[in-house]
Parts: C-alpha cells; sequence; structure tokens
C-alpha cells in the first residue's frame, strides 16, 4: 500500500477570477485577478502570477519566481534558480537565484527558465533554454536560447 501526498491549495493570496484545475500544488504564493493554473502545476512559495497569466499543465514554477501580467506559460515549463554552483543542491534559499519574468512574455511548451530576467513582451520557442538575461523585445530560441528575430 503506497502513501501519497494530497494535492494542496495552501496559504495562496489570489485575486478574482482565478481558475485552479487540480491536481495542482501552489503554496505561499500570490495570484492576481484572472489567472489561470492547469493540471499538474506546481507554484512554489514567495513567488507572484499577474493579472490574466495562463499557465498550462505540467508546469514548475519554483520559489521566487514574479510573473508579469498577460503572460503565457506552455505546457511543461520549468523555472529552475538554483544554479548548482557547489556541484550539488543547495540548501540555502537566500543563495538560489530570482526569475523575474516581464508583462505579455510568451513561453512555449517545453522550454526552461534558469534564474533570470526576461523584459516585456518576449517570446521563447518551445524547448528553448534561457540561460541569461533577456533585455530585448523579440523571438527567442534554442539552447542556449538566441533572438532570432526583433518584435
Amino acid at each position: 500500500m503506497h502513501s501519497f501526498r494530497q494535492v494542496a491549495v495552501s496559504n495562496v493570496i489570489r485575486g478574482e477570477n482565478v481558475v485552479i484545475y487540480e491536481p495542482a500544488n501552489l503554496y505561499d504564493c500570490t495570484l492576481g485577478e484572472n489567472v489561470f493554473v492547469g493540471p499538474f502545476v506546481e507554484i512554489q512559495g514567495n513567488s507572484w502570477i499577474g493579472d490574466g497569466t495562463k499557465i498550462q499543465s505540467h508546469t514548475f514554477i519554483c520559489e521566487y519566481v514574479t510573473i508579469g501580467r498577460h503572460c503565457f506559460i506552455g505546457h511543461g515549463v520549468m523555472f529552475a534558480n538554483d544554479m548548482f554552483r557547489d556541484g550539488k543542491p543547495d540548501a540555502n534559499r537566500d543563495s538560489w537565484g530570482r526569475i523575474t519574468i516581464g508583462d505579455n512574455v510568451s513561453i512555449g511548451s517545453g522550454a526552461t527558465i534558469l534564474a533570470v530576467t526576461i523584459c516585456d513582451g518576449v517570446v521563447i520557442g518551445a524547448g528553448s533554454v534561457v540561460t541569461r538575461s533577456i533585455t530585448e523585445k523579440g523571438v527567442y530560441a534554442g539552447n542556449p536560447a538566441r533572438l532570432l528575430r526583433r518584435l
């Protein structure tokens, strides 16, 4: 007989018209108004999701992620802020990077976003790995993600 932890939405501050499809695991985070969270999504503590943002299924949003307004986060997007600088996981949360996503950003399915900042109006192609901050509006794709064209 296996024991499974029950899915939870715990200590979440949320605005009006928030939709969360279960199973989902959200805790100690803030969701703006009109936010959509698909099934099998985890949003960890100290994260903030802006008004009108849509997060598709199987996405993992680690601690200390800020996502702006009217963003689209595709299926299976992974956010990571522990950079394994010492060759192993770092238990000290204070040393983890912070991830900030601007407004009107679209991130394609299967992308990985490391401890970076992405400015407003950026499109990240599916499967891309964003290893450096993006400061210019445009379409980015690849591993590592590179500018394909300006918008």
